[in-house]
């Protein structure tokens, strides 16, 4: 018998970011670019590039890069496409085209697997109604998959982690816990049903989300991935000036990621993420700390979260229930502040 997938990877497996203080760190260090038509760069941690060719059209440029958090070939391919086509999504756009890029132990992964994994992401990309234009294949010691993905967005359309105003209802599009229970999966004490369950969640695009989201229309918005629901929440408060509350009550949960959190089944990338948030978010007391780690879990392909005027919110949450986007919900507020997450 062959390995399983998730074993091709030495790292957590979950879309994590790097160390945020040593990624910010560098990043300071560097040039920022400035150019007219350059409308969204990096300085605020969006989601992704834009840049306008014209009055009418500007393009969104991202690229996301996973290990397997999948045993099955196909819907590892399916969720890194989902992933990384999110990152257009949060910023209002629609994509077009994607280039694929995979790495992989040579010798040691049969073609039928390759063929799965770029089989599913295929699929995803079509179920967007974009292409796939090429790619690149590197040799590897773990598999990476992922895609640099390229969309289209009118210009005065962009939707923002910058721009939640005082007053704004929080709306989460998918439950959390991606993180916990693809670590447990990799060490084989994942439930199957809880494995399930991530596996559609995360391969489950936010084009109608982002739709929805379009039409109602927000005051900003950003997906949830690596940085897990507090980090990208605190970076949207720190765009804006402004503080979050979080209800840690109202946040759905995917099946099982309570029970495992509670086993610590907590990737790197999370941990990570809580000792970053620990200093930077206001807990209530009464929050146990497995419940503060599992509110900053690493996720991949996560719902977008979005700042939206209160007159707005009921319609945005009755709109993307009758689009099929089963779990949206409220979980917090907007208040005037300096850039918190307080959690409730």
């Amino acid at each position: 018998m062959g390995r399983r997938l998730t074993q091709y990877s030495k790292a957590s497996g979950c879309a994590a970011k790097v160390c945020q203080e040593d990624l910010l760190q560098v990043l300071q260090q560097l040039p920022v670019f400035r150019h007219p038509d350059l409308l969204v760069g990096g300085d605020t941690s969006d989601d992704a590039g834009v840049y306008r060719l014209d009055n009418e059209r500007a393009l969104v440029l991202t690229v996301d890069v996973l290990t397997p958090i999948a045993d099955d070939p196909y819907v590892f391919g399916q969720i890194a496409a989902a992933n990384s086509l999110s990152d257009v999504y949060a910023m209002g756009g629609t994509p077009l085209a994607a280039l694929c890029i995979f790495g992989y132990p040579v010798g040691e992964i049969d073609n039928e697997t390759i063929e799965a994994v770029l089989a599913g992401a295929w699929d995803k990309v079509r179920e967007a109604d974009a292409v796939v234009a090429g790619g690149h294949t590197m040799k590897d010691t773990e598999v990476k998959f992922g895609l640099s993905v390229t969309g289209v967005v009118h210009p005065d359309r962009v939707v923002r982690n910058v721009g939640a105003r005082p007053g704004d209802v929080l709306v989460l599009t998918k439950p959390i816990g991606s993180g916990v229970i693809t670590t447990a999966l990799r060490e084989d004490l994942a439930p199957s049903s809880a494995v399930t369950e991530a596996s559609r969640v995360m391969s489950q695009l936010n084009r109608a989300a982002s739709d929805v989201m379009c039409a109602v229309g927000v005051n900003a918005a950003t997906d949830i991935t690596g940085f897990g629901l507090l980090g990208h929440a605190w970076e949207m408060a720190q765009a804006g000036g402004i503080d979050f509350v979080i209800d840690a009550g109202r946040v759905p949960l995917m099946s099982g990621a309570a029970d495992l959190s509670r086993q610590r089944f907590f990737p790197q990338g999370s941990l990570r993420n809580y000792d970053f948030m620990k200093s930077r978010a206001e807990f209530a007391n009464s929050l146990s700390e497995e419940t503060r780690r599992l509110l900053c879990d690493a996720q991949t392909s996560g719902g977008l979260l979005a700042s939206v005027s209160t007159p707005s919110a009921e319609e945005l949450v009755n709109r993307l229930h009758k689009a099929g986007v089963a779990d949206a919900t409220v979980v917090g507020s907007v208040c005037t502040g300096t850039g918190r997450v307080c959690v409730a």
